[in-house]
């Protein structure tokens, strides 16, 4: 999981594990006491601040701050 390249294992895992290694009010975080995994924190928080996976987590995203929001993506310039 993120060694020297991000692979399909990190998004796949990333999205269910990480999400919630990373939400504070996750009640799955806090049952399988993630913040105790200091290596896997570190691990969601550098897939977390990669500039892709944050444009990533905005695509059909309609909820929330108006700013976050792309309901429909159709070429790089809609990041913008």
């Amino acid at each position: 999981m993120l060694g020297k390249q991000y692979t399909i294992a990190d998004v796949a895992i990333w999205t269910w594990y990480g999400l919630r290694a990373l939400d504070p009010n996750s009640v799955d975080g806090e049952f399988l006491g993630l913040s105790s995994y200091p290596n896997v924190m570190a691990w969601a928080q550098r897939v977390a601040d990669r500039k892709a996976v944050q444009r990533g987590q905005r695509v059909n995203q309609v909820w929330g701050d108006e700013s976050e929001q792309l309901a429909e993506r159709h070429s790089r310039t809609d990041f913008d």
